[in-house]
């Protein structure tokens, strides 16, 4: 990896600025119903607090829309944050400002500081630079550890970076790491299944990974774009009218570049969106009044056969309907049988994430990502602003 990490700076009794993503999801008690985001900080901020730093976390959560909003606040984190490292995370009144300067002063060596959230001021989204260099004048060091927010210029992703040495985390180094193999020096063969709802999505990574690739697999609502190109019947599935002629173009790219596609032969279909909903296999062609919502038996028999020799695979987007038990089979089923296989296995973060961990089948993958855009747009072979600005090596 090019970029400098939190080894490849002093920062013992330092006061270090961290760009953590602490932004989970809460249910109605405000309690936090999956944790992976604070778990996965825990390397960083333990090697900092094992180097007598003095650790200064910034995170967002929601959307509060620039304004200061109590249900966005950042408290249930710290309660979290303070079991998990067992000593008391002291939660910011603020993120900016004299109250915070105060509470930052009175910090010792191997104190952790939570600023209250990032996203209760507008200069934050705005990459505001007066905003950034507050937020910069309140550590010697910065530490950027949040892969989810690595593809916005936001003021505590890139603009800190301007006013402090930066280097990245454990986490970003490890999800620059998985990455950068898959883009720039993958296994072969390698396999790239792609799902989700739309083709638009997609096209980015589809053009910058099929002269990479040796295997395209497509499922979820996106294949019913591509099958209504082969002239195949996909009822009231749903399809991306506008894109149907890049979906032709791609067949024909993939051509080019020696990438078999491979798409779904039957379907598990059925008439409303529902977990009660009648559901029934279908071949090939899909009734009209029916809409397909996961892939069928023979079709997760083929993916199967298709990943069975790849050496690596990178998975991006369900195969169906997953968040409804009746359309959930191909995309868990997928996922099983992947771990079993000898291959760099990486999950783009997102619903596809979400998907594997529900399955509890997460420790098993090389790699999970952190971030859904952001590996997106790795994927794209875009340059992520966060990481980008951070100090080479």
């Amino acid at each position: 990896m090019a970029k400098k990490t939190v080894r490849d700076n002093d920062i013992k009794g330092k006061k270090v600025l961290v760009r953590v993503d602490f932004n989970v999801p809460l249910d109605d008690k405000k309690n936090i119903t999956d944790d992976t985001r604070i778990r996965e900080a825990l390397p960083t901020i333990n090697y900092l607090l094992d180097n007598n730093a003095r650790v200064i976390l910034m995170s967002h959560l929601g959307r509060p829309k620039g304004e200061v909003n109590k249900e966005f606040s950042l408290k249930p984190v710290a309660d979290d944050l303070s079991k998990k490292l067992n000593k008391k995370v002291i939660l910011a009144s603020d993120c900016i400002g004299d109250d915070v300067k105060k509470t930052v002063a009175a910090m010792k060596d191997g104190d952790v500081v939570l600023l209250e959230n990032l996203r209760f001021h507008k200069e934050e989204e705005k990459n505001n630079p007066a905003f950034a260099k507050e937020l910069a004048s309140l550590g010697e060091v910065f530490v950027m550890d949040a892969f989810g927010t690595c593809h916005r210029a936001h003021a505590s992703t890139e603009g800190v970076t301007k006013y402090l040495p930066s280097v990245a985390g454990f986490l970003v180094e490890k999800e620059i790491k998985y990455f950068e193999k898959i883009v720039k020096s993958p296994e072969k063969p390698f396999a790239l299944i792609l799902g989700g709802a739309k083709v638009s999505d997609k096209i980015g990574v589809i053009e910058n990974m099929l002269p990479k690739i040796d295997y395209l697999i497509i499922g979820g609502a996106m294949a019913y774009t591509f099958l209504k190109t082969r002239l195949k019947g996909v009822g009231n599935s749903k399809v991306e009218a506008d894109k149907l002629e890049l979906a032709s173009d791609i067949f024909q790219m993939a051509k080019d570049h020696n990438v078999g596609i491979f798409l779904p032969e039957d379907h598990i279909v059925a008439q409303e969106i529902s977990d009660k909903a009648k559901v029934k296999v279908s071949n090939d062609f899909i009734p009209d009044g029916w809409i397909g919502l996961d892939i069928g038996p023979k079709t997760i028999k083929k993916f199967e056969q298709v990943l069975k020799g790849a050496k690596t695979i990178c998975w991006n987007g369900p195969l169906g309907y997953f968040e409804l038990k009746p359309f959930a089979k191909g995309t868990a089923e997928i996922a099983k049988y992947i771990t079993k296989l000898n291959a760099t296995t990486v999950i783009g973060g997102g619903d596809t994430a979400a998907a594997v961990n529900a399955l509890k089948l997460g420790s098993k993958m090389s790699h999970i990502s952190t971030g859904g855009g952001a590996s997106l747009e790795y994927l794209e072979g875009k340059e992520l602003p966060g990481i980008a600005a951070l100090m080479n090596k």
